[in-house]
């Protein structure tokens, strides 16, 4: 995907999203099926991914790469990096420390419109890199190692998409 396409999927696929959580009832917001996250867990979770992202995407390129350095390898594709990710999870990797969502009671749609905010402002970010610096650059990702920025942005893309076939498999009596 070119910095456009991107752009336009991160945009979509959190407005799917969010979309699903305003089709959820709202007694159910707050409740946990299967020692899964709760609809409000889950868009405090995606809250804590994109933030990060958006901010190290708000330094120049420069400092990005004085502080984690430039890739030694070309970037995965879109499918390589959801592969790797699905190896990550079913050898035990989970959200850990700051990613892992809070258990007290939160307006949903207040968490709403901080990741669609967050998401905005991230896809503003984008237009400050070339497409051959978001190949270059990287960041430090908790679960995958150093990722390129565009491998980022496609995990991104695909984190939104994982946690919304969560939300779709909670009951909904």
């Amino acid at each position: 995907m070119n910095k456009d396409e991107l752009k336009k999927e991160l945009i979509s696929q959190h407005a799917q999203f969010l979309k699903s959580i305003q089709s959820v009832p709202k007694e159910q917001w707050q409740v946990s099926y299967n020692e899964k996250w709760s609809p409000a867990q889950l868009i405090d979770h995606l809250v804590k991914s994109v933030s990060p992202v958006k901010s190290a995407l708000s330094l120049p390129a420069f400092l990005l790469q004085f502080i984690f350095g430039k890739a030694n390898r070309k970037s995965r594709t879109y499918d390589e990096l959801v592969s790797r990710y699905h190896e990550k999870l079913k050898a035990g990797g989970k959200a850990t420390g700051r990613f892992v969502p809070t258990q007290k009671t939160v307006s949903v749609e207040k968490l709403s419109a901080n990741l669609n905010n967050k998401v905005y402002l991230l896809v503003e970010k984008i237009d400050s890199f070339s497409e051959s610096q978001i190949d270059q650059l990287v960041l430090p990702h908790p679960l995958l190692g150093k990722l390129t920025l565009r491998e980022m942005l496609y995990f991104t893309i695909y984190h939104v998409q994982h946690h919304q076939k969560q939300l779709v498999t909670q009951p909904t009596s």
